[in-house]
């Protein structure tokens, strides 16, 4: 709840916080591949592709890592192929 009818803090995105009264804007999340100019995401760069899946094994979205939609496409076809020939595990169990 909040008291004194102060607006809710809509969180780390950005928006106004009324613990600061003001407006905070938010960081817009880069595309690491599009920075680095990448053009082909390889399937067999395993420390690469671990680090866009989760413990559990699920590919983290494009909100999550900033990706662009052309890359995150990419890499999801690249952690699936690793996936098919066991360099990456489908799930943990």
């Amino acid at each position: 709840m909040v008291a004194n009818g102060e607006k809710k803090s809509r969180g780390r995105r950005g928006g106004f916080d009324p613990r600061r009264r003001r407006y905070r804007p938010f960081r817009k999340k880069v595309c690491r591949f599009c920075v680095k100019k990448t053009k082909y995401i390889d399937y067999k760069d395993i420390a690469l592709l671990r680090s866009y899946i989760t413990d559990r094994g699920k590919i983290l979205s494009n909100k999550v890592t900033g990706n662009c939609a052309k890359h995150q496409r990419s890499l999801s076809r690249a952690v699936k192929r690793a996936r098919s020939i066991s360099l990456l595990p489908f799930t943990t169990r």
